[in-house]
């Protein structure tokens, strides 16, 4: 006989509303009698336990939710996952798909995992909905980790990426020594979005180097091309068109293969410096014809492995250790085979 709200409230020393407030999801209640209610209702099978020691110490059950879209960094990710976890028989790994720029639809799927998961990784925009269902997944004793762009003043298990300030600041020094000196020159930023807090760390730690370093570069532009192709390559067209003298591009997310067909189309492949991030097929072809210059790179193989990792450790109460993907740049003549 499953117990009831009063059973809960009983146990746990605290009124029927207060449960129901814990329980809902609503704001007044401290942190402390939250932690003693959801203990509580797990303790009495109210709610399904997200441990695996209270689980007979069977598979771990993580989700991954990840932006839909042709970014093949992300596809490349989720495919290291899904490998890795295929050789883990002590997990069981879900991936959902959502669509990457909507801050309300991962919510929602945050919240839609609340009692179906021992633990979460996600790539998440930094938007108030989405902490607050990050939160929310958390009280239940959900352990979190923020892949690539992480998400601060959330309860999270940890951030699993590259240091992306530096990140950008290493994009905008490759290319001011790439460009030279020589007067003025004309530069321009592609960005996925901006909500993304990488992204936006990237930008802050480009224009920073930028103006300490090399003052005569002038950015002329910053478009946002949401990570995707047919977007970049429209954007990067008009981009070229209305500034023909321009000198370098630094392209902080994905999108690298349009940007490159309209270099290559308009002439101008081999005039314009141009950095992007992330080495997948497209990355490597256009580096080995010259049209990218250099690419900085995070090893999505090692990103997963740190995930399953660090998720399933904190799962079974085992201590946690983390080795975080380093920085990379690559060029033509140093591309690592796979």
């Amino acid at each position: 006989m499953r117990s009831t709200l009063a059973d809960i409230a009983r146990e746990a020393g605290v009124s029927s509303a207060t449960v129901d407030r814990v329980l809902n999801n609503r704001s007044g209640v401290k942190e402390r009698t939250r932690d003693i209610v959801i203990d509580t209702a797990r303790r009495l099978g109210y709610l399904d336990t997200p441990v695996g020691a209270a689980n007979g110490g069977g598979r771990v059950q993580l989700d991954f939710i990840l932006p839909a879209g042709t970014n093949t960094f992300i596809a490349n990710l989720q495919q290291q996952i899904e490998l890795q976890a295929s050789g883990r028989p002590d997990l069981d790994v879900r991936i959902h798909s959502v669509e990457g720029f909507n801050p309300d639809t991962l919510a929602a799927k945050l919240h839609e995992l609340h009692g179906r998961t021992m633990g979460v990784g996600v790539i998440a925009l930094d938007h108030p909905t989405v902490r607050e269902a990050m939160r929310s997944l958390a009280a239940y004793g959900v352990p979190i980790v923020t892949l690539a762009s992480d998400i601060l003043h959330v309860p999270r298990l940890g951030y699993i990426g590259i240091d992306n300030r530096a990140a950008g600041r290493l994009g905008g020094y490759l290319l001011g020594r790439l460009l030279g000196q020589g007067g003025r020159r004309k530069i321009a930023l592609f960005a996925g979005s901006l909500s993304y807090r990488g992204h936006e760390e990237r930008e802050m730690g480009f224009r920073h180097v930028i103006a300490e370093e090399f003052p005569h570069l002038e950015v002329v532009e910053l478009r946002e091309i949401r990570d995707d192709r047919t977007r970049a390559l429209n954007e990067a067209r008009a981009l070229l068109q209305r500034h023909p003298d321009l000198s370098g591009i630094y392209n902080i997310g994905a999108g690298n293969s349009g940007i490159g067909e309209a270099l290559v189309e308009s002439g101008m492949a081999h005039k314009v410096i141009f950095v992007g991030h992330e080495l997948t097929d497209y990355s490597k072809h256009l580096l080995l014809n010259g049209t990218l210059d250099a690419v900085i790179d995070q090893n999505p193989r090692v990103e997963a492995r740190e995930a399953l990792s660090m998720l399933s450790r904190s799962v079974r109460g085992e201590p946690i250790e983390y080795h975080p993907p380093r920085l990379q740049v690559i060029f033509r003549e140093n591309i690592p085979e796979d």
